[in-house]
C-alpha cells in the first residue's frame, strides 16, 4: 500500500523541530512492506502545491498527518495552530479519497476533539510505530479496524485502548535519509534524539504523561549510540535529546554518557535537565560526552510555588545544578512559568530575583499557564470556575492567579527590558 505521511507543523517554537516521531512511524510502515513517502511542510513555501504534487505523483492509499502543536502556549496574542492543519486535511480531501489518519503529540492530548475539529477519518493516540502498521494492514484487507491500540474513529470515539511499548529497543530507529529530505541547509539543525519515554513526576500543569504515559521506558545506550552514529555518517553533528528529563533515570543517564564517550563520536548536544536528582559526576560525564547546553526548566524560584507545582526540588537544588553546569562549561537556558495557583506579586518578584542571581546564559519567561486536560491544574481551574466542567480545552485556556493579570505582563516587560538574554 502507498502511504503518504505529512508533518503538518510549520512552527519553530523555541527550536527548529524535525518530525522524529513521524520518521519512526514511516520506518515502521516501510518495514511492514508498505511504500512510504514523507512530506515535511516545515520548509515548503507553498503548502497547497507541495501536497498536490506529492498526492498526484504518489497516488497514496492512506494519508497520515502528524499534529505536533495545538497552539503557541502564549497567553498574550495566542495563536491557535490547528487551523493550518485543518487546511492541510481539506487540501488532501480535495485531491484524493484516501482515508486520513491523524497522530502526533498534539493529537494524543486531544484525540476526540482534534479529530472532530480537523475533520479527518481516524487517529491514533500514543505510539504509532506498532499501531499504524496494524491499521494499514486492516485497511488493506478491508477487515474490521477493532483491536488497533489507541484508535479513534470520527463519530465513534475510542475503538480500542492504547498500549505503550514496553521495550523501546523493539521499535525502529529513525532513518537519516528521511531527516535529510526535510532540511533547509540555511538553518542550524539540532537533530532530535529520543532515548526514553514516559514521566512519573506528575507536575501539576504538564501533559507529558498524557502523551507518553507515566512509566519510564528506555532504549539501550548501545542502540542510542548506533542511531547517533548513523546520523553522523549522514552529515549531522549537533543533537538534541528531547527526553522530558535527561537525568531521569540517573544511572541510565550516566550509562548513556559513558556509551557516547566510549564510541569516540565527536558531537555537540543539548538536553533537558530536571533540577533535582543530579550530581557533579553526571555533569562531568555530560560535558565529556559533548553536552554544550542544557534547558533547566525550574519554573519558579519560590519554594512554596514549586511545592504547589508538585516539583521534587527546592531553590537550593536549582542553584546547585546551575553552578555545576556553569563550572563544567555547559550553557544554561532557564525557564520560569509564572501566574499559576497560589502565585502572588511577592512570589513573582522572588522568582525573578532568584533567576537573576543565577546569571544564566538565557532565560525564557512565560506569564500564564496553558491548561491541559487530565492535569492537576485543570482540576483546580474547574474548581475555581476558571474553566467550565464541559470545556475540552482544545481551544487554548490559561490560568492566571487573581490579582496578577496586567501587572505580571508589565513586570516581566520591565525586568527583561535591559536583559537581552531574557525573553518573554
Amino acid at each position: 500500500m502507498r502511504v503518504l505521511l505529512i508533518s503538518a507543523n510549520t512552527e519553530q517554537i523555541n527550536v527548529l523541530p524535525l518530525p522524529l516521531g513521524l520518521n519512526c512511524v514511516a520506518v515502521a510502515a516501510r518495514n511492514a512492506g508498505h511504500e512510504v513517502e514523507l512530506l515535511d511542510l516545515m520548509f515548503r513555501g507553498d503548502v497547497s502545491s507541495s501536497i498536490a504534487q506529492a498526492a498526484q505523483s504518489f497516488h497514496p492509499g492512506v494519508i497520515g498527518i502528524s499534529v505536533r502543536n495545538i497552539d503557541d502556549q502564549s497567553m498574550q496574542d495566542t495563536r491557535f495552530l490547528l487551523e493550518e492543519v485543518r487546511k492541510v486535511v481539506s487540501i488532501c480531501r480535495g485531491l484524493t479519497d484516501a482515508p486520513i489518519v491523524l497522530g502526533g503529540a498534539g493529537f494524543s492530548i486531544f484525540p476526540e476533539s482534534a479529530l472532530n475539529y480537523l475533520d479527518a477519518d481516524m487517529g491514533i493516540q500514543g505510539e504509532g510505530e506498532q499501531a499504524f502498521p496494524m491499521l494499514l494492514e486492516k485497511i488493506r484487507q478491508g477487515t474490521s479496524l477493532s483491536g488497533v491500540p489507541g484508535l479513534y474513529l470520527k463519530g465513534r470515539g475510542l475503538v480500542h485502548e492504547r498500549v505503550f511499548a514496553g521495550n523501546l529497543d523493539e521499535l525502529p530507529l529513525p532513518d537519516p535519509r528521511l531527516c535529510a529530505r526535510s532540511l533547509s541547509h540555511e538553518q542550524e539543525i539540532w537533530l532530535p534524539v529520543q532515548t526514553r519515554r514516559g514521566c512519573p513526576m506528575s507536575c501539576s500543569y504538564c501533559s507529558t504523561a498524557t502523551i507518553e504515559g507515566r512509566s519510564v521506558r528506555k532504549r539501550s545506550p548501545a542502540l542510542v549510540v548506533e542511531n547517533i552514529a548513523r546520523h553522523v555518517e549522514a552529515g549531522f553533528e549537533k543533537f538534541y535529546f528531547v527526553d522530558n528529563t535527561f537525568n531521569l533515570l540517573l544511572p541510565y543517564a550516566r550509562d548513556l554518557c559513558l556509551a557516547i564517550i566510549g564510541s569516540g563520536l565527536k558531537i555537540s548536544w543539548r538536553c533537558i535537565l530536571y533540577p533535582g536528582r543530579i550530581d557533579g559526576g553526571l555533569i562531568d560525564l555530560m560535558a565529556e560526552a559533548g553536552c554544550t547546553e542544557v534547558s533547566l526548566g525550574f519554573e519558579s524560584g519560590c519554594e512554596r510555588i514549586l511545592k504547589g507545582m508538585n516539583k521534587k526540588y527546592k531553590p537550593h537544588d536549582i542553584r546547585l545544578a546551575s553552578d555545576m553546569l556553569r563550572d563544567a562549561g555547559i550553557g544554561r537556558m532557564g525557564f520560569l512559568l509564572l501566574g499559576g495557583p497560589g502565585e502572588t506579586r511577592e512570589s513573582v518578584s522572588e522568582s525573578l530575583a532568584f533567576a537573576g542571581s543565577l546569571q544564566l546564559d538565557a532565560l525564557k519567561i512565560t506569564a500564564g499557564i496553558r491548561i491541559y486536560p487530565g492535569t492537576a491544574l485543570a482540576k483546580i481551574a474547574r474548581e475555581e470556575g476558571v474553566i467550565s466542567p464541559d470545556d475540552d480545552l482544545l481551544f487554548p485556556r490559561f490560568y492566571m492567579a487573581n490579582g496578577l493579570g496586567g501587572w505580571l505582563q508589565e513586570t516581566v516587560k520591565a525586568w527583561t527590558a535591559d536583559k537581552p538574554h531574557w525573553m518573554s
